[in-house]
């Protein structure tokens, strides 16, 4: 824990859904920790239906879904509570749900089971928070949303290979970064003060429930396209940088394409494994 202290804020916050008799709980109290918003109106039922707004204009984007996709192996990165995992069920025959914090991997068993199709869900614990404790081509597809820039820029790179590893030959990377900003030069140093922060006995829980503090603490990387793009190229081919029209990100080493669903911070790299 002390050599990843960007885990510190997600197990905190891991250990606060723990605490909640349900999920139902979960949302009501962190339900922002996955879906940025908060209310004692949230149910699990609204916090998925945003899961099944967004996944198929994702997939559909990005060429994600094809005829045979209720034979084929989806592998998600960071699935949290199973936001978007129960779409996810729907549509893959198999779906491997990736988070570094087990509580998060058990509520996602819940949440799929009243929502998604249960049989077609396997939870996998990312324990050391940069490899997957999978085989090589065990996959059709692998993807992740809003988790890789809670990563320390090794590990984000990390996961960004073995995403590729795990993807057979001819299937399909969709990862998500946030880009660089000029407020960056504030955001991150305060961010690594916020994760201290969060080791203080008594403090960690409070902070967590606090939607602009837990946020500002997670924001542990910015990295541009070519930095992630260049080590993988030569396991990549049909690089692609998605982002929002309104976006500057750029990267030499892809084609770059547009789609307003996708937040103007973030950015897309989607590409066919060698």
């Amino acid at each position: 824990m002390s050599r990843r202290g960007q885990f510190v804020p997600w197990v905190t916050a891991g250990r606060v859904t723990e605490r909640q008799s349900n999920a139902d709980d979960v949302v009501k109290a962190t339900g922002w920790v996955f879906n940025n918003e908060t209310g004692s109106e949230l149910t699990l039922k609204k916090f998925v239906s945003t899961g099944d707004e967004e996944v198929p204009a994702y997939l559909n984007t990005f060429g994600l879904r094809g005829p045979s996709s209720d034979t084929e192996t989806f592998v998600e990165i960071g699935c949290g509570i199973g936001r978007m995992t129960c779409a996810l069920t729907r549509v893959f025959g198999k779906v491997i749900a990736c988070d570094l914090d087990a509580g998060f991997l058990e509520r996602c068993h819940e949440t799929v089971g009243r929502f998604g199709q249960p049989d077609r869900l396997k939870t996998l614990h990312v324990a050391d928070g940069h490899t997957l404790d999978l085989q090589a081509n065990a996959a059709d597809v692998a993807f992740s949303y809003i988790t890789l820039q809670h990563c320390e820029a090794g590990d984000a790179l990390d996961l960004s290979s073995e995403a590729v590893r795990v993807v057979k030959p001819g299937g399909k990377i969709a990862l998500n970064y946030r880009s660089k900003s000029q407020l960056d030069t504030v955001i991150l140093p305060l961010s690594k003060i916020m994760r201290s922060l969060f080791k203080v006995p008594g403090i960690g829980g409070f902070l967590s429930r606090q939607r602009v503090f837990a946020r500002l603490g997670w924001q542990a990387n910015r990295l541009q396209p070519d930095e992630i793009i260049g080590p993988l190229s030569p396991l990549l081919r049909d690089v692609e940088v998605w982002r929002n029209p309104k976006s500057r990100t750029s990267g030499y080493k892809a084609t770059m394409r547009e789609f307003e669903g996708i937040n103007k911070h973030h950015y897309w790299i989607v590409a066919t494994a060698r």
